[in-house]
């Protein structure tokens, strides 16, 4: 593929969906020479009711048809399996609830995608994240900012770039609000304007999470037990529950005596604890119970995007996506490991999730909960 005369090209990852085609026209009107990259990131299912890959690219190739710019659909499932899907399955065996968004961000996005751009001759690429990128001039460092819309900011999900990657990053709809790029859409004509947003993991899509996990994890059944020790049910496997879940338990309707205060003998039951050894299930009632909330976590495999270490001090922070930062201290241990304290307790953290720390608007990087204390 020649690069148009003087213009510098940028590759844009179309998913099919209007995020990335705004961000495909806005790099177009900024005078870049846009080539668009379908990612094809998994083909165990293809012709499932829940697999939305094929129709995606259709969207993606309209897209592209609608903008003048050439489409490429590459296939990365290879990429994807050993490195985002395999670590997926080991973390859910280990009893643990991973976020593969995020390293497939960091895998297979912001690497693989970025290396195959690359070779195109591109010299940045562009993803249809709510985020954006600053170069500071004092530090000559590149930062990770928050998206100007709040209720749509993904910067969580980025938290593990590096200085490289975001170097050859741009955002450019992280500086919209989502009815922006939505009346944008539909003012180009753009053919997937109103499509909805697609949720969901990448290979797992809309379909019933604990069935796509049978396939893969053998069921071991074990005791559910209350605070007090009792056992009130038996679960189906630890791999196939979170911590705070609440639906999905099968024993809604019993109740337990002397129910914790704010719950009453009718109050929900959520999961609070998961004993590996003993292969136990741990339920309370009621969704403030002191089992259920943490004031400290204990992180570990942190990336800092600057490349070195914040100073200790306080910060804030996010336990799980949707959720408000929260004020914390931080308390650095190792290159690798590092601790938070919250003045106010957190909710169901959970091991296996991402600990992502904010200096403002700013994304430091983040690490993997590994354990929580009251």
């Amino acid at each position: 593929m020649s690069t148009q005369a003087g213009k510098q090209r940028v590759v844009v990852g179309l998913s099919g969906g209007v995020d990335s085609a705004v961000s495909a026209y806005l790099l177009k009107q900024q005078g870049f020479d846009v080539i668009g990259i379908f990612m094809k990131n998994w083909e165990d299912d293809d012709n499932s009711e829940y697999c939305s890959s094929n129709v995606d690219f259709i969207d993606a190739a309209a897209v592209a048809d609608v903008l003048g710019i050439e489409i490429e659909h590459v296939n990365f499932a290879a990429e994807y399996k050993d490195r985002v899907f395999a670590e997926f399955l080991r973390e859910y065996q280990a009893g643990r609830t991973p976020n593969p968004d995020i390293l497939c961000n960091a895998e297979i996005k912001f690497k693989a995608f970025l290396d195959h751009a690359l070779r195109l001759g591109a010299e940045k690429i562009a993803t249809g994240h709510y985020a954006r990128v600053r170069l500071n001039p004092t530090t000559g460092k590149h930062e990770l900012l928050k998206g100007l819309d709040p209720s749509k900011d993904q910067s969580y999900f980025l938290h593990r770039l590096n200085q490289a990657q975001l170097s050859k990053t741009l955002f450019p709809v992280g500086e919209l609000l989502k009815t922006e790029v939505r009346r944008l859409a539909a003012e180009i004509g753009l053919p997937n304007a109103k499509k909805k947003d697609s949720t969901g993991i990448c290979f797992i899509g809309e379909r019933p999470f604990r069935e796509f996990l049978n396939r893969y994890i053998q069921r071991e059944p074990g005791p559910i037990k209350d605070e007090k020790g009792r056992t009130i049910g038996q679960h189906v496997g630890l791999s196939f529950y979170t911590l705070g879940q609440r639906q999905g338990l099968g024993i809604g309707g019993l109740k337990a005596k002397g129910a914790q205060k704010g719950g009453g003998e009718h109050a929900p039951w959520f999961v609070a604890r998961k004993d590996m050894g003993k292969n136990t299930l741990w339920v309370v009632q009621g969704h403030d119970h002191p089992w259920l909330q943490s004031r400290n976590l204990t992180a570990q495999d942190a990336n800092w995007i600057a490349g070195t270490l914040p100073a200790p001090g306080l910060y804030a922070a996010k336990t799980r996506y949707r959720q408000a930062d929260a004020p914390c201290a931080l308390t650095v241990q190792t290159e690798k490991t590092f601790g938070l304290t919250f003045p106010d307790p957190q909710w169901a953290v959970t091991p296996g999730q991402s600990a992502v720390l904010y200096d403002g608007e700013v994304c430091l990087g983040g690490g993997v909960i590994a354990s929580s204390a009251p």
